[in-house]
Order: structure tokens, then sequence, then C-alpha cells
């Protein structure tokens, strides 16, 4: 908490002190317990690495477009990247009155290809709701006095801008500058596409905010499943990822999907690609795998022939997944924010993080027939029947 910023908590919902939270007085607990032995005894227990099941059923999706460099829907890209600039200007002191709490949400205006693919013509709606000290009053010795991750302001003293300064600050340093930070497929930034006379701006809409936090508003609804993945595009299978070990396949199916997904769109196989799995609790194999091209599939290659190919290079059992993917690494703190997708792999500490974002080299097959992939598949069945249902 103190690294995200909460420092400070006060019960009374008038105070403009409160940040909603403190790390200095919250309570944690934690209450885990063993894993169910009839779960157990079905998906693990007594079984080898590769022949751990699922560790639930269901359906999971992973998604992917070629209108950015990482694969991802612009407008996911481009929400994801102001919460992150957000908390940056925060951060390094540009924007010091700004608090932890904030969200935003992005529309864009796109034309469909008649190929299948997209492309994002105009932005069309950006809302940046964020916390933020008293306006006019706030002083920065007092909201930055080393309670938090950063240090204590030693300067000549500085006073929070008015509502109206707080938020053309946010445009230019936050909105402005994300954009500015992102390439599209043209070569250009995304501000080529962004007209703010046109743009429908909501900063701040509600006024105010200065309580944030689970003291101004709080539920019990779990992760938030869609910024977590792509922001309503492709589909959902409707499970979370946080907390769950690599046989729980909501999340190392969908880390597979995406990884499946981002992989033939980056080789040129198709353009967009949605990349469905099903599983049934202790069961290896998936039950089923389904991929779709929007039509944008490539040369003389068809969608049955790209699930072909999926097939050929891929094994989605659990077991294979977290040696693949390297899913038992303790790792996952990084996923919490900005997003499970679209992030650049890396390598610390000797863990590999975000390795489903590494795309598997497919180039080979973007000059092959369908015929071709068919005849490759005839030729590998018993190898492939090893991780797949026929």
């Amino acid at each position: 908490m103190k690294k995200i910023g909460f420092d400070s908590f006060v019960d009374d919902l008038s105070s403009v002190d409160s940040k909603g939270l403190s790390c200095k007085s919250c309570e944690v607990l934690v209450r885990i317990n063993k894993q169910s032995p009839d779960i157990a005894g079905g998906v693990h227990v007594g079984k080898s690495d590769l022949d751990v099941g699922a560790g639930d059923q269901g359906i999971m999706f992973g998604y992917a477009s070629d209108e950015t460099e990482n694969c991802m829907p612009l407008t996911h890209l481009m929400a994801t990247k102001l919460g992150k600039t957000l908390t940056d200007v925060r951060k390094d002191g540009s924007l010091w009155w700004l608090r932890p709490d904030g969200k935003t949400q992005v529309t864009i205006k796109y034309i469909q290809h008649t190929d299948g693919s997209v492309e994002p013509l105009q932005i069309h709606t950006v809302v940046i709701s964020t916390q933020h000290a008293e306006p006019n009053k706030a002083k920065r010795t007092i909201e930055q006095d080393g309670s938090d991750m950063r240090p204590a302001y030693k300067g000549p003293e500085m006073m929070a801008p008015s509502m109206e300064e707080m938020n053309e600050l946010i445009h230019d340093k936050v909105i402005v500058a994300t954009l500015d930070s992102i390439m599209l497929k043209s070569g250009k930034s995304a501000l080529s596409i962004y007209d703010r006379s046109t743009c429908n701006l909501h900063i701040n809409p509600s006024g105010k905010f200065i309580i944030g936090g689970p003291q101004g508003d709080a539920g019990l609804t779990g992760r938030k499943i869609i910024i977590d993945t792509y922001g309503g595009w492709g589909a959902h299978g409707g499970g979370a990822f946080s907390g769950k070990d690599p046989t729980k396949v909501d999340r190392s199916a969908a880390y597979a999907c995406r990884w499946m997904a981002k992989s033939i769109v980056k080789a040129g196989l198709c353009k967009r690609a949605l990349v469905q799995l099903s599983y049934a609790i202790g069961v290896a194999k998936p039950l089923s795998l389904f991929v779709e091209t929007y039509g944008t599939e490539q040369g003389e290659l068809t969608a049955q022939s790209i699930t072909d190919i999926v097939k050929l290079n891929f094994d989605c059992r659990p077991g294979a997944l977290a040696r693949d993917l390297q899913l038992r690494q303790p790792k996952y703190n990084v996923t919490a924010a900005y997003c499970h997708f679209g992030r650049d792999p890396y390598t610390k500490d000797g863990m590999t993080f975000f390795a489903w974002e590494q795309p598997i080299d497919l180039s080979k097959y973007a000059s092959m027939t369908a015929k071709d992939i068919t005849e490759t598949l005839g030729s590998k069945k018993a190898e492939v029947l090893q991780k797949w249902v026929d």
C-alpha cells in the first residue's frame, strides 16, 4: 500500500486529508487453507508434470490485432497507458497533487476493412477520473511529506492548483504525453488521430475527487477482468487471473490463448485472431480449440490451417504451460496493475516475466498452402494427439 501511495486514513468523509486507506493502520488478514483433497486427487496427486489435469472447468480466450506494435487493441492500450502515466507523474512530482486512486476509459472510432482488419480513425472519447488533493489549499510539504513512496518535499512551498488548472495539466501531461508515446501501424503516433476540438473529454466529470480508495467506493466483485484482458475486444470466459496457480486454467490457459493469438498475428498469418480453449477439471488435454481470424488470414491459408498450425506448435496441457511459460516462478505481483497482456517480456533475477508476450516464430508457414499444412499435420498426427484431442 505504501508503494501505491495510500498512506492516510481519516474516518470522516468530510476530511480532505484522507486518501481512503493507510499503510500504517490497515489490517491484513491471511486465511489460507489447504486445497480440497477431492480436487488435489483429481488434478495433480500421483501424476507426472505433463499429466497434471486442469484445476477447474471453463473456457478461456486470447486476442491479438495488428493495429498496434504489441498487438493489443488501441482502446485498451491507451486506457492502460493513461493509468500508468497518471502514476508516473504523481510519483515523479510533476503532478504532485494527484493521489493514488484513478480510472480511465477510451472510445475510438474504427473502420473495419473488407479483409476483416480494423484501423483506428479517431479518438472519440477520453474519460479520466483521478483522485487529487484539495484544490487551491493543499500544501506540497504536507501532501508529499515522505509518508508514501515519494521522498519528502523540501523545496519552496507550493499550493495545489484550481480544479480547472488540474484538468488542464492532466490533459497536457497525461493525455497528450500518453498519445505521443503510442505508435500506430501507420508509423505515426496516436496523436495523429486526436483532435481536442472534436474529442469528448471528461476529466473528473463528477467534480472533485479527494477521498478515494475503499473509503470512497468499495465492493466485493473481485478483479476487473476486462481491463486485465482486452477492454471488451474478442471475448472473455469469465474467470479472473489473480491469486490462481498454474493448474487453474482461468489464468494459465488465458495466457496461452494470448500467446497463440499474438504468435499467429506477429507471423503475418492473419491480421486479427481470437483463440479459445476449454477444459474439464482433472483432464490434461484441452477439450476444444477454436481459432477465429475474422476473415483476415493471409496468402493461401485458411482459418482451419491456422488452427492446425497452432496444434503443431503449442502444447496447452497445464503442465506444459507451466513449463513453457515458467509459470511456477513467484513473479505475479507485476501483473496486478496495467494488464496481464501487451507488456514487454523481460528476465530478472533468473525469472522470466510475461513470457506469453514473446511470440513463437511461425513465419515459415506464411508461404505455405492449406494443403501443405494438412499434410504436415498428418505426418505428425501421433505427436499432436499426445497434447490435443482428435
